[in-house]
């Protein structure tokens, strides 16, 4: 009896375990209700000017400075008050060989003018010889035979000939000479206004070497290729971007969202602003701009964000002192409605482009094909589909949708009948 009692006390605990396996298990869900509605989407922006004034290394020609004092970032600064001061050693250098060309430039010019007066005047001279003796040839050469010998006549013509072709040269000479001479001059002249341009260029890249403010603001200083910013002693070239100076009467802060948490946001919408760590400073606004696709921030994260911009009151600026370049927590408002349904997304499964929520019927869930609306990042407003007082299921448990039971017969045998593991699994739940 004692052998026998024992396998019988087994089976019941068995059968007593069993039965608390089959009871069933709580399931997660929460009752539909109608209200007000707010879907925000939080992010974090920069402040900055809707118009910065452009800063530049002052001077041309990609002249080099260096520099020797400037106002620390974030300054505050007045119209025409200094902001930087550069030297230039390399142009002062090139300012000197400048001068010594000129210098060069007007000797040789001197020397120039002096050789070109030094030779016509000895063509004069040799002209001035060749016309007298070229006078008593031609007066020997018309001189009667009977009075003058004839061979002092014959030489006279001969003097005569060659005197005339004498001076027909010594004129070509001159002439020839002030041609070549004027050009030499004009080269001279020409090489003369290059190096005197080059050193008024010069001269005015020294005068250059202060970079004044263009109107009030606040110095924001750029960075270059390898991100460093100017410094004291930093070589920089002229034309090259030193900073900006924002317009702090114009403010704007450009917020940068994750492309799947900006999904729906559009220019207009509502934003609350504050910057990080002083949550007291609330600033209402709303989106001036949205950009039109979503971009990479930088090689290291593929993450797409949609940048947008939201303008801050001048009014605001003055009043919490903010200045470019401090962050903000933005939310940005995707719906704020007085009477409205919604359900977290986790209860929302989509399928074909359709969206469903499991329903509770009687004692089974059910899916049943909604409507959304706005959707934010963790509840979706719902336009049809749903009543206050439905129980959604929030677990994504499969639940065959309507139409889905007809596919399931086709796959099990053609014929409507179940196959044979639907049949165990039956069996199974019955035990």
């Amino acid at each position: 009896m004692i052998r026998t009692a024992r396998p019988l006390a087994l089976l019941t605990l068995v059968g007593i375990l069993a039965a608390c396996g089959d009871a069933d298990v709580p399931v997660a869900s929460e009752t539909v209700a109608q209200g007000p509605l707010t879907l925000v989407v939080r992010g974090e922006g920069e402040l900055r000017s809707a118009k910065p004034t452009p800063l530049t290394v002052p001077g041309k020609n990609w002249a080099q400075r260096q520099v020797e004092w400037m106002v620390p970032e974030g300054s505050l600064v007045k119209k025409g008050e200094l902001l930087a001061r550069f030297i230039s050693p390399e142009g002062e250098q090139q300012l000197a060989q400048a001068m010594i060309d000129l210098q060069r430039n007007a000797l040789a010019r001197a020397a120039k003018e002096s050789g070109l007066v030094s030779t016509q005047g000895r063509v004069e001279v040799d002209l001035s010889q060749v016309a007298v003796q070229l006078g008593i040839a031609q007066r020997y050469a018309d001189a009667d035979l009977s009075t003058v010998a004839r061979n002092q006549v014959l030489d006279a013509v001969e003097d005569k000939e060659y005197l005339q072709v004498r001076q027909g040269v010594l004129q070509w000479q001159r002439d020839q000479s002030g041609v070549r001479g004027g050009a030499e001059l004009a080269v001279l002249d020409a090489q003369r206004a290059t190096f005197d341009m080059n050193a008024q260029t010069r001269k005015a890249d020294l005068d250059a070497l202060e970079l004044r403010a263009p109107n009030d603001g606040v110095l924001l200083l750029a960075t270059n290729w390898s991100g460093d910013k100017p410094m004291v002693g930093a070589n920089l070239r002229a034309g090259f971007e030193f900073g900006n100076l924002p317009d702090t009467s114009t403010m704007e802060v450009e917020i940068d969202l994750p492309q799947i948490e900006a999904q729906g946001v559009q220019a207009g919408a509502a934003v609350v602003l504050h910057p990080l760590g002083r949550p007291d400073q609330r600033i209402d606004s709303t989106l001036s701009w949205v950009a039109s696709a979503a971009k990479v921030r930088n090689r290291e994260s593929p993450v797409k964000f949609l940048s947008m911009r939201a303008p801050i009151p001048a009014q605001a600026v003055e009043r919490f002192r903010l200045i470019p370049g401090q962050r903000f927590a933005a939310s940005v408002v995707l719906l704020d409605a007085k009477d409205a349904i919604a359900v977290p997304n986790v209860a929302i499964e989509q399928r074909d482009d359709r969206h469903w929520v499991q329903v509770k019927q009687g004692g089974d869930y059910v899916a049943r094909e909604v409507t959304l609306g706005v959707r934010g990042t963790a509840r979706s407003q719902v336009l049809k589909g749903l009543q206050p007082g439905d129980l959604v299921r929030l677990s994504q448990a499969d639940v065959p949708a309507p139409g889905d039971k007809d596919d399931d017969k086709e796959d099990a045998g053609g014929d409507g009948s179940p196959d044979t593991d639907s049949e165990g699994d039956a069996q199974g739940k019955q035990a």
